[in-house]
């Protein structure tokens, strides 16, 4: 029987300005909380690197947002950011990391609605380390299958209630997914509306690559890398990774698109990744079992894209 990973948790609560300590091998919440009960509350999750948070403020900013769209009160985050350090410190002063380059933990914010009856919502931070599948995945790549998730691309601007563009603790259709990829052979999934659009995986984004060679007109040639993502307004979450991947790649020079993309854009592209602020950026080798782009191609510009993301904070 395997160990649980160890895990720190701070509360937000307004006694504690730094956040309150909570033991994680010991019941923390209530049986009635509608996190638990109805899944809803909003969540995100960061990766600390050698205590570094990557990408905070980023991740700050549509928690906000995720909560605005539940009608959620949450802290301020000056209270997020004392909770997030409190539990970064706590973790590696707990669990120091076997080397430098495993200096790595998934910090996780949580919202819930709480019990039923309450005024105010539960929050914590949760801190724990970085799976092992997820770090193969950035080196080995991924197969990835195609899913119907039943919307057509419209769906999001005509119901918003379906709340598409928040990240919820409603992850159980995300979750459903990811397992019967696993029957089927696969890692991953790449869902596409009912009308045929690229839209996320269950956990990432979608980011494919052109590398193409052209003339400047005076006799001299150039080569063009062209990254681009499916449409935000398709009702699909906006990625913390992409956006900072995106300012990066073009301060860099690449040019950089959005959908809308359909599945044969996939299979025509040079290379294709799933994009995640944990697994970072990971390759796609297969699409229903479909070779993608040029494993060379592929291979040097996740090279490239890896470079300029770890510049990212």
């Amino acid at each position: 029987m395997t160990s649980p990973a160890p895990v720190v948790l701070v509360f937000l609560d307004p006694a504690f300005p730094d956040g309150r300590l909570a033991d994680a091998s010991q019941p923390q919440l209530m049986a009635t909380d509608q996190g638990a009960t109805r899944g809803d509350g909003v969540f995100e999750s960061m990766l600390a690197v050698s205590g570094a948070v990557r990408k905070q403020q980023a991740h700050l900013d549509r928690l906000a947002g995720s909560a605005q769209a539940l009608d959620l009160v949450i802290p301020g985050q000056d209270s997020w950011r004392a909770a997030i350090a409190t539990g970064v410190a706590e973790h590696r002063n707990q669990h120091p990391a076997p080397s430098p380059a495993e200096d790595e933990v998934v910090v996780k914010l949580v919202v819930t609605r709480g019990p039923e009856g309450a005024e105010s919502p539960t929050c914590w931070v949760q801190v724990s380390p970085v799976g092992a599948l997820g770090r193969r995945q950035r080196e080995t790549g991924i197969d990835v299958i195609l899913l119907d998730r039943g919307y057509d691309s419209d769906v999001a601007e005509r119901a918003p209630w379906l709340l598409l563009g928040a990240k919820t603790l409603s992850y159980a259709t995300n979750m459903a997914a990811l397992r019967y990829a696993h029957k089927q052979g696969a890692d991953d999934v790449i869902f596409t509306s009912s009308d045929g659009r690229v839209l996320e995986g269950p956990t990432s984004t979608v980011l494919l690559a052109h590398l193409e060679t052209s003339d400047d007109g005076a006799g001299a040639t150039r080569t063009v890398r062209r990254l681009i993502t499916p449409q935000l307004d398709s009702g699909i979450l906006p990625g913390t990774s992409q956006g900072a991947l995106f300012a990066a790649a073009k301060a860099a020079g690449w040019e950089l698109g959005y959908g809308p993309l359909e599945p044969r854009d996939l299979l025509d592209a040079d290379a294709v990744w799933l994009i995640s602020s944990i697994r970072l950026l990971a390759p796609v080798n297969h699409i229903d079992g479909k070779e993608v782009g040029t494993p060379a191609v592929q291979k040097q510009l996740t090279a490239e894209l890896n470079a300029l993301f770890a510049g990212i904070q």
